[in-house]
């Protein structure tokens, strides 16, 4: 029997920015401490990704131990983004309008300049909570800025899979997981339904259906055809492209890479 176990964790702290791979992470109740708990959002308050700035995967993102944002990027001076103020205002990130905290101007304009419009940072005040769609979750569940869930998993297999049917293979961070999990065949994630890594048991929500997003180089923020063209080949249903699974969490806690994953159901 095949040994399971977590490979990667990934962390990304601004919606749509660039993250990183950690050795170890603290959950709280909306998932890895600091992901997604920023989101840069338009003159009207709507979220802007990937799919309307494809640059937005060029900016580098970093938290330090105080909880401080630092945003980087070539040709613009590193900034370290001052802690959000009292003043609040309403927000949009698909279906969900939510009231975020204002943070810094001078971040405001750092990504304005960079990303060539007009622009805001905002984040997720501790008293704010955005609840998960009904549909799919328990009544106290909840999420930052992810579209719609804590957390994203996808086995390395699935993404093996993938890169042997590509001429050019592609990274696991196009996909913008939370979690990798290795030991397991090709999309064995498909048909788990609740699964335990180390001490904290999680739900496995819904397939996660995917946009463009991952069809952007993240070296040079260009945008192409695969690998959805691929993906289309053997991963489609209902007009849609499915890969990675959405979980939901029973409890706060840590994860470290190379905790055993169990599948419970």
């Amino acid at each position: 029997m095949s040994v399971l176990s977590l490979a990667a964790i990934y962390r990304f702290p601004v919606k749509s920015l660039r993250g990183g791979a950690f050795d170890e992470l603290a959950i709280d109740a909306r998932g890895l401490v600091h992901d997604r708990h920023w989101m840069v959002v338009d003159e009207d308050g709507r979220f802007l990704t990937q799919r309307q700035l494809s640059r937005m995967a060029l900016i580098d993102t970093h938290v330090d131990e105080a909880g401080v944002l630092h945003l980087a990027a070539h040709g613009m001076p590193a900034l370290a983004v001052a802690a959000a103020v009292s003043t609040r205002r309403s927000v949009v990130v698909w279906d969900d309008r939510v009231e975020a905290a204002v943070v810094d101007p001078a971040a405001d304009r750092w990504l304005s300049t960079f990303l060539g419009r007009e622009c805001r940072l905002v984040e997720q005040p501790a008293d704010v909570q955005r609840r998960v769609n009904p549909d799919y979750a328990r009544a106290d569940d909840e999420v930052g800025f992810a579209d719609g869930f804590p957390f994203l998993l996808i086995s390395q297999a699935s993404l093996d899979a993938l890169n042997a049917r590509l001429a050019v293979p592609v990274p696991m961070l196009r996909f913008r997981p939370n979690l990798v999990v290795s030991g397991c065949e090709a999309h064995a994630e498909d048909s788990w339904r609740r699964i335990r890594i180390g001490d904290i048991t999680f739900r496995v929500a819904k397939p996660c259906s995917r946009c463009v997003i991952p069809t952007v180089d993240i070296d040079t923020g260009e945008r192409g055809q695969e690998p959805m063209r691929t993906l289309l080949g053997y991963r489609r249903r209902d007009n849609k492209v499915y890969f990675g699974q959405n979980l939901l969490h029973d409890a706060v806690g840590h994860l470290r890479v190379g905790m055993p994953v169990e599948v419970l159901e």
